[in-house]
């Protein structure tokens, strides 16, 4: 098994967790992030005046998933997610070693 760890816009979020769902991978986390990279924030116009925000919203998915179907998920983002601006985000694959259901019991390895 894998975790994919993917990291977006927040105005994608709809956009690829239809995408996910219509592929059949209906089980995510979401978190709402701040974060920067890149771009190092942006600069607003806020009641006439300027305003530097350095930490932007985005969205924080996490999909543990067979590691036969870590490409299609990677790819579904990607797809589903990308702008070609800076900002758009990364994708992470980490190794989950097993999962274990509290309410059962249930290990998958």
């Amino acid at each position: 098994m894998k975790m994919v760890l993917a990291i977006i816009r927040p105005e994608k979020f709809e956009a690829v967790k239809k995408a996910l769902e219509e592929k059949g991978f209906v089980a995510m986390t979401v978190n709402e992030v701040k974060g920067r990279r890149e771009q190092k924030g942006i600069t607003l116009q806020f009641r006439g005046r300027k305003m530097e925000v350095d930490l932007l919203q985005k969205i924080e998915l996490f999909l543990v998933v067979k590691d036969e179907d870590v490409d299609a998920v990677v790819e579904t983002i990607i797809q589903n997610a990308r702008t070609g601006r800076y900002g758009d985000g990364k994708v992470f694959i980490l190794p989950v070693e097993k999962s274990i259901r509290i309410r059962t019991g249930e290990v998958e390895t």
